[in-house]
């Protein structure tokens, strides 16, 4: 674990041998397409976890109970594609290991990475941006592209909750995906489309991926590429709540911290959530 340098999230005090999730952070923003500072992302995150307190009333729960390590952030290299390679050796490493990784972002191209650590049969993505095109920025590891290069990485079934924005290629190619967008969920309500999809995983694999953008901008604003009408904070909660059991990876990208800390305050409180409920409901 050389590569890390230490900065750790709240209540991550277990000792990796022992841990059961592995935190790290990807301070990485190389690709970034409108305003620069997701990189600062994950210290932001860490930050105001220390605001909260250990115990959550809604699960009747303590995180210190949780077996959390966090390895501080990974020392990225400047090519988003180098990055992925990164990122994807210490997921393997920490998969390989029996424990649960947490990847806190940093732009959404670092998903990749984790991705192929597992190619999961399912991803399931909360994100404003479709993500489908083919290369963006001269690249196809532009955060542009992070859905697009997952379902070619070996994902059988792609779940998109939030998206409003995209290309029209990017629309055509989303036909053959299961597409929720901002608009649908706020007509027929985030449980009963969670229901949905839960059927459809059917005990398949699953990796969970949260882009902070996909809640509308208005509410959390420190975001690198923002996008108005979105969904809620309790949307994405409750899709973490009934996806995150299910997941064997999980990660929140694309905090920006260019406002008065809206955006970080909520990315760490559904950290928590995902850790609290996919600790309970996968003991022992």
């Amino acid at each position: 674990m050389q590569y890390f340098t230490n900065n750790l999230f709240a209540d991550a005090e277990t000792p990796y041998e022992d841990a059961r999730y592995v935190i790290f952070g990807v301070p990485y923003d190389g690709t970034t397409s409108f305003a620069a500072g997701t990189r600062h992302g994950p210290d932001a995150i860490r930050k105001v976890s220390y605001n909260f307190e250990q115990y959550l009333p809604e699960y009747q729960y303590s995180l210190s109970e949780a077996e959390i390590h966090d390895l501080g952030n990974l020392e990225v290299p400047s090519l988003p594609e180098d990055v992925v390679d990164a990122v994807f050796e210490i997921t393997a490493e920490i998969a390989a290991d029996g424990k649960i990784p947490v990847l806190l972002g940093g732009e959404h191209s670092i998903t990749l990475g984790a991705y192929r650590a597992f190619r999961s049969e399912c991803f399931v993505v909360c994100d404003a941006h479709l993500d489908l095109r083919d290369e963006f920025g001269n690249t196809p590891y532009n955060h542009a592209c992070i859905t697009r290069r997952v379902s070619e990485a070996g994902a059988k079934e792609i779940f998109i909750i939030g998206a409003r924005s995209g290309t029209e290629e990017e629309f055509a190619f989303a036909q053959n995906l299961n597409l929720y967008s901002a608009d649908y969920v706020r007509e027929r309500g985030i449980t009963d489309i969670l229901k949905e999809i839960v059927e459809k995983i059917n005990g398949r694999s699953v990796y969970l991926s949260i882009d902070a953008d996909a809640i509308d901008c208005c509410l959390t604003p420190g975001l690198g590429t923002p996008e108005p009408f979105g969904i809620t904070p309790f949307d994405v909660r409750d899709v973490i709540r009934t996806i995150g059991p299910l997941a064997e990876a999980f990660d929140y990208m694309e905090v920006c911290p260019i406002d008065a800390g809206q955006t970080a305050a909520v990315a760490a409180k559904l950290v928590r959530e995902f850790i609290a409920g996919h600790r309970i409901k996968n003991q022992g």
